[in-house]
């Protein structure tokens, strides 16, 4: 299993985002997509996109106008891995058939191993979702 790029770089600004509210202290201080895409090297265009993402997905807040910006909706060490990469990639899902939606597989009559695909999946999100931002952002 390999992370898209936007899922990495998703990573990586909510990472800084992290590293900057360690630093700043109170409430969260706010951060501009420019801010964040000069500090990680992630393209403005794609770093306005993904930010987006991550505030549509309940990890960053975000409020307009003067003083505005984005910060981290919650703690950091309330934020996993598994948090980041779903509110880029949707649920993680192994294989086409592991999804909710119903998905045409010429195997799906005699497949043996979809009713227990779940299973890793659920193993797969369980690590992720055992990865904290703290983590990442030491």
């Amino acid at each position: 299993m390999r992370l898209s790029h936007l899922a990495d770089y998703a990573v990586v600004l909510m990472t800084a985002a992290a590293r900057r509210e360690s630093l700043g202290g109170e409430g969260g201080a706010r951060l501009s997509a420019t801010e964040l895409s000069a500090e990680t090297g992630v393209p403005l265009p794609t770093t306005q996109k993904l930010m987006g993402q991550l505030a549509a997905s309940g990890l960053l807040s975000s409020v307009r106008g003067a003083g505005g910006g984005f910060a981290l909706a919650r703690i950091p060490a309330e934020i996993s891995l598994a948090d980041i990469v779903e509110a880029v990639e949707g649920p993680i899902a192994l294989t086409m058939c592991s999804d909710s939606n119903n998905h045409d597989c010429i195997l799906d009559a005699h497949c043996r191993v979809k009713p227990h695909i779940g299973v890793v999946g659920r193993a797969v999100r369980g690590a992720l979702g055992a990865v904290p931002l703290t983590e990442l952002a030491q």
